[in-house]
This record gives C-alpha cells, sequence and structure tokens, in this order.
C-alpha cells in the first residue's frame, strides 16, 4: 500500500515524501540513498505516515504537505500522534 510521510532531519527541517514500501525507503533514508536532501542531514526519524489505498491518493497528499507551511506541518504531525 502506498504512503505519504514526513521526515524530521538533523538539522530540525521536515521532508515529505511518498512510497509503495515505507520500511525499504526509510532504510535508504537512513543509509544516505533516499535522497539528495535528507542525505546532507542526517539522521533523519519518521514523524509521520498515512496509508492510502492508491499511489495517486498519496502522491496528492504528498504535494499537499509540502505546501503547508512549517507550522501547520508540525500541527499535522501532532495531531496523528493523539
Amino acid at each position: 500500500m502506498p504512503f505519504t510521510y514526513v521526515l524530521a532531519c538533523a538539522d530540525k527541517t521536515l521532508y515529505t515524501g511518498w512510497t509503495t514500501n515505507l520500511e525499504r525507503r526509510l532504510r535508504a533514508h537512513q543509509s544516505g540513498k533516499g535522497s539528495k536532501y535528507t542525505r546532507a542531514r542526517l539522521p533523519v526519524t519518521l514523524v509521520y505516515q498515512q496509508e492510502y489505498a492508491t499511489s495517486r491518493e498519496a502522491r496528492r497528499q504528498e504535494a499537499a504537505i509540502r505546501h503547508l507551511p512549517r507550522q501547520k506541518k508540525l500541527e499535522l504531525i501532532d495531531n496523528s500522534r493523539s
């Protein structure tokens, strides 16, 4: 199943992505092979994840989260933990 996810990077920035295999993608990020952005900001921590029925939904949500201001992303993360 596809997922949208947010990572907290070591420099306190947030990275948003989507994948069909969350465990594999997290391993790739942690090993420095996930993306150029996270490679320079290791270690990263998974702070948000949401599963979707289709890849299209996951990609759409990723785009929506990326356009949110930082404070709204933090609220989304906090609300997902409740």
